[in-house]
């Protein structure tokens, strides 16, 4: 199985009022996400509780980057919470140059967002059309195997392929790639007969067309 990252826009990162820490939402629960390509994907509740109660070594980063260590729930420094709204991460931050940095842009809302690192063990898909006649394409997680959790500067949305490389790590699953609507080649081949639509709606126009 292969690591993927989500990114939390409304993830409702907070400075704790000790000085010692941040707390919020690394995922939230049943929220669409944007479009990932070509689908959308929520997390149901309970994806979290069979890792959880494994005691998983999960570490909290600022943007993905190893080098830079918030908190590890192995040391107890970082805590990790299924509620009823989503994954809830505690943090006690080092004392370091970065994390002070981090706490200071996070207290004055420079810093806002969230995103968290896993490996799906279950997923269910689902397709619905749409009143426009699309169809809309939805992946829930449903159990997954969490391994950071990280406050980012900036969100990964999947507009360009560096972006979307950052969602995949180690290249897209599989699962991903056997329900993509239209194989990439074949993609492009129609959108040179489609020149006033973007490559999305092209794509999204042929897989209707076989239906």
């Amino acid at each position: 199985m292969k690591r993927e990252f989500r990114m939390i826009a409304n993830a409702e990162m907070r400075a704790q009022s000790d000085g010692k820490g941040i707390a919020g939402y690394a995922a939230v629960f049943n929220v669409l996400s944007e479009y990932l390509g070509w689908f959308r994907e929520k997390i149901r509740p309970g994806a979290f509780s069979r890792c959880l109660q494994g005691d998983p070594d999960v570490r909290c980063l600022f943007n993905h980057d190893s080098s830079i260590v918030l908190g590890r729930t192995k040391s107890e420094t970082l805590r990790l919470v299924e509620d009823g709204k989503g994954l809830l991460f505690n943090c006690d931050l080092p004392e370091t140059q970065a994390a002070r940095d981090l706490r200071e842009l996070i207290q004055r809302g420079d810093v806002d967002q969230c995103s968290f690192g896993f490996i799906v063990n279950e997923q269910v898909w689902s397709e619905k059309k749409l009143e426009n006649g699309d169809v809309e394409t939805t992946r829930e997680l449903l159990d997954v195997e969490l391994f950071d959790v990280s406050p980012v500067t900036f969100p990964a949305y999947p507009q360009t392929s560096v972006e979307a490389r950052d969602l995949w790590p180690d290249g897209e699953p599989e699962e991903v790639q056997v329900r993509r609507p239209v194989a990439a080649s074949e993609a492009k081949m129609k959108v040179a007969n489609l020149p006033d639509l973007d490559v999305e709606t092209a794509r999204r126009r042929v897989y209707l067309a076989k239906l």
